[in-house]
């Protein structure tokens, strides 16, 4: 099977790359930053919103870590940032093994380099929209075992895409092919009327020509039925899997730029 080699061109901007500048990475270029501009513009707090992204992708994998999962499947997964899924994971347990996949080449070059001497994960070059691409890439099959319960992730990248395109079909057609067992990991911009969402959507529509928000309930509907971890479809900085208990600060008392990132971590029973 060839593999997926998306076209390359610096002149525009990638979602990887441009949360890579808005992080202050460095694997990034003129157009990225521009991009990351354009965030930071409309959503001078865009770099906080984007690390509570990469704090939901912590607690999800933590949990599902601490839960029985040891392989990750991480769709969309950026270029290497703060802490990455295979170092939480790995951390909990040492055997657990990690595929990422995005479609931008920058990160699987990246990638490739970082992970060289990791021989429990991999990156490969593929993409949501074909969700067959994933399935049958032979990099994705010599890692993750479909027959035993997978960590299912698809982690700020969702808003990327228009719900006219049926985003939620690519996520089925993945979800279908885990086991019993095995958790869907999420998070996406959230639409509860506010203005900074709103603000948000703007900037992602600018910077990258997508960048959607969404109400709760639809982003509920992507998790394809499944019965949500409690406490449920939340706030980051509220969302704490598994501790529907834990003291958490109310929702009207977070800054307005944590309440624009929303996670929640399904269960396949």
């Amino acid at each position: 099977m060839a593999e997926y080699v998306p076209d390359f061109d610096i002149s525009k901007p990638t979602i990887a790359r441009v949360y890579d500048a808005i992080l202050g990475g460095k694997d990034n270029f003129a157009a990225d930053r521009e991009g990351a501009a354009a965030y930071m513009k409309h959503v001078p707090n865009s770099k906080e919103v984007a690390i509570d992204n990469r704090l939901g992708l912590e607690k999800g994998v933590a949990y599902m870590a601490k839960h029985g999962i040891d392989q990750f499947l991480d769709i969309g997964a950026g270029l290497p940032t703060m802490r990455n899924t295979h170092q939480v994971a790995q951390e909990i347990n040492p055997e657990a093994v990690v595929c990422y996949v995005d479609n931008d080449p920058i990160v699987l070059s990246h990638g490739r380099a970082l992970l060289a001497d990791n021989e429990s994960t991999t990156i490969v070059t593929a993409d949501l929209r074909d969700p067959e691409s994933i399935l049958n890439h032979p990099d994705v099959r010599k890692v993750i075992d479909f027959e035993r319960p997978i960590g299912l992730m698809v982690v700020g990248l969702f808003m990327h895409f228009h719900d006219e395109e049926n985003p939620g079909e690519w996520v089925g057609a993945l979800l279908d092919a885990c086991p019993s067992g095995s958790y869907l990991l999420m998070t996406d911009f959230a639409d509860t009327g506010e203005p900074q969402q709103k603000a948000i959507e703007k900037a992602g529509l600018e910077a990258l020509g997508n960048g959607w928000v969404r109400k709760p309930e639809k982003i509920l509907e992507h998790f394809q039925g499944l019965p949500l971890v409690e406490p449920g479809l939340e706030w980051v900085p509220r969302w704490f899997p598994g501790e529907p208990d834990r003291e958490v600060p109310a929702a009207e008392d977070l800054e307005p730029y944590h309440r624009i990132m929303m996670a929640g971590l399904g269960y396949k029973a």
